[in-house]
């Protein structure tokens, strides 16, 4: 069997005040996620489960995303997930704070015998 990836979905997110870098990821998720009605799992005759869910987040502060509180937001599948430099830390005019956005790219692939014919 191989990996073969059958989706890949991108998101973005903020968090506007509370300069919170797992929340701009959580929000990227769920713009990625929830703006789709993905039926691939049953399409190819996997349960959902079977799902693996390779993540990777952009925000300018990797350190300090809480991949764990990031995991919960998938209710099934094997998430995994890499948080990067990325995104943007945009500085609020007189220099009182900034907002931060995290970008968020999704891929969804399964196990399966490569297509032959």
């Amino acid at each position: 069997m191989a990996k073969k990836r059958v989706v890949t979905q991108f998101g973005m997110g903020t968090s506007i005040r509370s300069k919170d870098y797992t929340q701009a990821a959580a929000r990227a998720i769920r713009d990625a996620l929830w703006h789709n009605s993905l039926n691939v799992a049953e399409a190819f005759g996997f349960p959902k489960t079977a799902m693996i869910i390779d993540v990777e987040i952009g925000v300018q502060r990797p350190e300090v995303v809480d991949t764990t509180e990031l995991l919960g937001i998938f209710p099934y599948g094997q998430p995994t997930i890499r948080v990067v430099e990325g995104g943007l830390d945009v500085p609020k005019p007189g220099g009182e704070g900034l907002s931060v956005i995290a970008n968020a790219a999704i891929m969804v692939s399964f196990d399966m015998e490569p297509a032959h014919g």
